[in-house]
C-alpha cells in the first residue's frame, strides 16, 4: 500500500528535506516518527517528496509518499489513517507538521507525477515592513526595490529554458526547466513576494533567480541583465543566491487520477533520456 502524506514545516531548524547522518532534516523526523507509530524499522520506510528543499527553506503544501512494507499488522484506512496522522504528529516536534495522510491513488509518485510546484520568495525592503514575529520565513533587505523593474527582468525568463546559469549544476542532471511563472507582488501589508511556478527546479535555481532579480530590483543592474544571464549559460558570480529562509514551497499540483501513471512515465523517460545525453 502506498500513502500520500501533505505536510508542513518550518526549515529554520532542518539541514534540508533529504535525510543526512547525525543531522535534523525533515525526510529523518518523518521516517522516525512513522516507524515509531507503526512499530516497524524505520529502514523499511522510504519516504519520497515532490521538491527537496534546501536547508532553512520552508514548506505549506509538500507531499511526500511511503510504501507500507509488507508485514504490517493491519494496513490503515478510512479513519485509521486520520489516527495515524494524529499520532505521527503527536511524535513529531512542532515545526512540523502532518496535514493528511490518504491512501494514494493507483500511479501516484510525489515526485515524478507532479506538474508543477509553486513557492513564493518574501521579502521586507522598508523598516516599517519588518515584523520580528516574520522572520523566520520573511527576508529583511535594506533597500527598496522597484517591483515593476523585477517583472520587467523576470519576463523574458518564462518558458521552456536551459536555467543552467541559475543553477549548482550536478552530475548527470539536466538544468532545462519549464519556468510557468516568475512574477512579483506587494502583499496586503506591502511584503514583496516572488511567485515562482515551475515543473520542477535544479538545486538553488529559485534563489539564485531571486538574487539576479532583486539586483535589478534596487537598481544595481538593468531589467535586459537577467535574459544576458540566463543566455550565458553559466554561472556568474555577479548572481547571488540569497538566503533560504526567504523561501517557501507553497502547493504541488497533480493530473488528474486518471493520468497518474502516464505523467510518471512521461517524466522519468525526460529524466533517463537527460541523464543519457549529459
Amino acid at each position: 500500500m502506498r500513502l500520500r502524506i501533505d505536510l508542513a514545516y518550518d526549515g529554520t531548524d532542518f539541514h534540508g528535506w533529504a535525510a543526512q547522518p547525525a543531522l535534523r532534516t525533515v525526510q529523518g523526523e518523518l521516517t522516525s516518527a512513522l516507524a515509531t507509530v507503526l512499530r516497524t524499522p524505520a529502514e523499511e520506510l522510504r519516504i519520497v517528496c515532490a521538491g527537496r528543499t534546501d536547508a532553512g527553506v520552508h514548506a505549506r503544501g509538500q507531499v511526500a509518499h511511503v510504501d507500507l512494507p509488507e508485514g504490517l499488522a493491519a494496513e490503515p484506512a478510512g479513519d485509521d489513517l486520520a489516527l495515524l496522522s494524529r499520532r505521527v504528529n503527536g511524535v513529531l516536534a512542532p515545526d512540523a507538521r502532518v496535514h493528511r495522510i490518504a491512501v494514494a491513488p493507483d500511479g501516484f509518485d510525489a515526485r515524478f507525477a507532479a506538474v508543477w510546484r509553486r513557492y513564493a520568495y518574501r521579502i521586507a525592503d522598508s523598516a516599517e515592513l519588518v515584523d520580528p514575529l516574520h522572520r523566520r520565513h520573511v527576508l529583511t533587505w535594506p533597500r527598496p526595490l522597484d517591483v515593476d523593474a523585477m517583472n520587467a527582468a523576470a519576463a523574458p525568463l518564462v518558458g521552456l529554458h536551459d536555467f543552467a546559469a541559475f543553477c549548482k549544476q550536478r552530475p548527470g542532471a539536466t538544468t532545462i526547466r519549464t519556468l510557468l511563472e516568475l512574477s512579483w507582488s506587494r502583499d496586503d501589508h506591502g511584503v514583496t513576494v516572488g511567485h515562482v511556478k515551475a515543473d520542477a527546479f535544479c538545486h538553488s535555481m529559485v534563489r539564485a533567480l531571486v538574487g539576479c532579480l532583486v539586483a535589478v530590483g534596487e537598481g544595481r543592474r538593468p531589467p535586459e541583465w537577467a535574459r544576458e544571464i540566463l543566455t550565458a549559460q553559466r554561472r556568474d558570480p555577479a548572481v547571488a543566491v540569497l538566503h533560504a529562509h526567504g523561501l517557501t514551497l507553497e502547493e504541488v499540483a497533480y493530473p488528474p487520477d486518471a493520468e497518474l501513471a502516464s505523467r510518471v512515465a512521461q517524466t522519468s523517460a525526460r529524466r533517463e533520456s537527460a541523464e543519457a545525453d549529459a
